[in-house]
């Protein structure tokens, strides 16, 4: 069996087999069955209110009968157990027919509270709670297609949305197309997606307006880079349960089709280089000025990333263009990817190339280019899954690289030179991740940083030694772990720590439903979003969770957005959890997150960073330069 270690692959079979499938499905979680978008934007006229209000008053005249039969038939056809289930529901449902009776008589107001004005379109979005709002698949760039694939992102046209939308209202309660997925498996090349997917996902309080001046959190998706859909990690209930913000998540380009690198590129006139990330740098400047009409604040942006989402928090506090487009940041499990250069990307480009059917190594780069842009999507989708999974070169993943003007430095010497934006971080990993699989430190650590020399690898032994672990396992899950994910925080943490105002933490609940002690990397996503539980190509199921569970993560969601809110966790944190404390180079304090004995009482302590692991991490951060990362 062939799984993905990290972002390389490493051969298993056997009981290493089963294990490996398990960290592979377990890694993926950085990645809702929903229905498909509708194939056109639905709009509504508004030139004449009255007659729009005239048929929605018959729609929800008919509605609230509709519903109001709905609840007594099932309340009537159900057992008692059953009825009480559905209480929550059902007070729910009776919110918002209160709501729509009111609009029918004219009493509420007569500016729907899902309906938002951008200046250039007008959008109606999800009612997904009495008090919360979804506006799906809002775009913000221009469509990356045709002799835009492989280019940096256009901003947003908006006078052409303007022509294209004439006045009328514009449905945003579908999520949209996700982007263009990578390989997930033997025999799954990816590709499900769409290329028109610079879009972003906006939740906020119903009725928010320009001039809330509400905090703004930009969450941005995790999955290596090369997975990821932001439907599988909604904020509705965020929303539900703290209206007082404004969440925006970011569709970004993945895999080749989002990082396909050769220094050829770095001209601009072939394509460009991180052309994926440039679009989370699009994003957030469309936040920047189009956020104040959803009653965000612009000046008060947290951006918000888990795993390769968290690499790309990394990655926009060094960066040398955005900023300024962020006032906090919350990096959750760093993916320590290596950033080569675009040499060292040039074979997995001849690879990827002449597997779509574009030409050997020996054409040139602009023919090459020219065929890429022309390709099928299923083309390359085929071309990028054996890119993964066949080649046989050092760095045979499509990620960001460094450019030399967006990243001139490996970003974990950045980060401990001090170059890197002056905000407050949260800055945080689980317990026992780690994304290799294996028995072998060594070879794993090869696989997934290809620059460790022989040297390195002896030290990494001996900077591991067994003695310090209760068993070969442990001992590898950490040795892998530490420098492929867990030592961001001690590396990061220290370094804000001086700047501003560092926060960190260690999650420590295992998924309820993997029957595992083991806290594997993005369990705290399955506690934070419903439940999720990520498939392939952009899909999840959404696990029932236990009341224990809900009470978790409403603590967990109340400390992120206490610090999207005030820059300290604890300022509106429940009343239940412990005071977070702020990670000092002395103190070294942090929050272990796990639940409690009871829905009424918090399990979450504060603990000090062991000195073997403060250790450990500065020896992994001496290893930056060869590692890349």
């Amino acid at each position: 069996m062939r799984v993905l270690a990290g972002t390389r692959h490493v051969v298993l079979s056997g009981p290493d087999a089963l294990r490996a499938r398990e960290l592979a499905r377990t890694a993926q979680r950085d990645l809702v069955r929903l229905p498909p978008p509708s194939p056109s934007p639905r709009v509504f006229p508004v030139e004449n209110a009255s007659n729009m209000r005239s048929y929605g008053q018959r729609a929800l005249f008919f509605a609230i009968v509709a519903g109001a039969a709905a609840l007594y038939f099932s309340a009537v056809y159900t057992s008692p157990t059953a009825v009480k289930r559905m209480a929550w529901s059902t007070k729910l449902i009776s919110l918002g027919l209160w709501g729509a009776c009111l609009s029918t008589l004219g009493l509420a107001s007569a500016s729907p509270p899902n309906v938002v004005n951008v200046g250039y379109a007008k959008y109606l979005g999800n009612l997904s709670y009495p008090n919360t709002v979804a506006y799906l698949g809002i775009p913000y760039a221009e469509p990356p297609v045709g002799e835009r694939r492989f280019r940096a992102p256009l901003p947003l046209d908006t006078a052409r949305v303007a022509r294209e939308t004439q006045g009328k209202v514009v449905s945003a309660n579908v999520y949209p197309d996700f982007c263009i997925q990578g390989s997930t498996g033997s025999g799954d090349a990816g590709g499900a997606g769409s290329e028109d997917c610079l879009k972003v996902n906006i939740y906020a309080p119903a009725g928010a307006k320009a001039g809330d001046k509400l905090p703004v959190l930009v969450y941005i998706h995790g999955g290596g880079y090369v997975y990821g859909n932001p439907a599988n990690w909604p904020f509705d209930h965020w929303i539900h349960q703290s209206p007082n913000v404004v969440v925006v998540s970011v569709y970004y380009r993945l895999d080749s089709f989002g990082f396909l690198s050769v220094p050829e590129l770095a001209g601009g006139s072939l394509g460009d280089l991180n052309a994926g990330f440039q679009d989370q740098i699009q994003a957030l400047k469309w936040v920047q000025q189009h956020i104040h009409s959803f009653g965000g604040d612009p000046t008060k942006v947290t951006i918000n990333g888990e795993s390769a989402g968290g690499s790309s928090v990394e990655l926009h506090l060094v960066a040398h263009e955005g900023q300024k487009l962020f006032s906090q940041a919350i990096a959750q499990s760093v993916y320590r990817t290596p950033l080569p250069s675009p040499e060292q990307q040039r074979p997995l480009f001849d690879y990827y190339s002449e597997q779509a059917g574009c030409g050997p190594s020996s054409d040139s780069v602009a023919s090459r280019m020219a065929c890429l842009r022309k390709a099928s999507i299923s083309a390359l989708a085929r071309a990028q899954d054996a890119a993964m999974y066949n080649f046989t070169g050092a760095y045979n993943a499509f990620h960001p690289v460094l450019d030399g003007k967006l990243f001139t430095e490996i970003p974990t010497l950045s980060i401990l030179k001090g170059n890197f934006a002056d905000v407050p971080v949260i800055v945080g990993s689980t317990s026992n991740e780690t994304l290799s699989g294996g028995s072998n430190i060594t070879s794993a650590l090869e696989a997934f940083f290809p620059g460790l020399t022989s040297q390195d690898l002896e030290e990494y032994l001996e900077h591991y030694p067994s003695s310090e672990f209760d068993s070969d396992a442990q001992r590898f899950m950490v040795a892998t772990g530490e420098s492929e994910l867990i030592c961001a925080r001690a590396i990061i943490g220290t370094s804000a720590a001086r700047k501003s105002k560092a926060f960190t933490y260690r999650y420590n609940q295992p998924v309820p439903t993997a029957n595992t002690d083991i806290v594997f990397h993005a369990s705290e996503n399955w506690m934070m979003f419903r439940g999720t539980s990520t498939g392939f190509n952009g899909t999840t199921t959404f696990q029932p969770q236990r009341p224990i569970d809900e009470a978790f993560a409403s603590e967990l969601i109340a400390y992120w957005l206490s610090f999207v809110r005030s820059g300290d966790p604890s300022t509106h944190k429940l009343a239940r959890s412990p005071i977070w404390p702020a990670y000092t180079v002395a103190g070294k304090a942090r929050i272990a997150l796990q639940e409690g004995a009871s829905t009424q009482v918090s399990g979450s302590t504060i603990e000090t960073e062991p000195e073997a692991e403060s250790s450990r991490c500065a020896f992994v951060a001496s290893k930056a330069s060869h590692q890349q990362a």
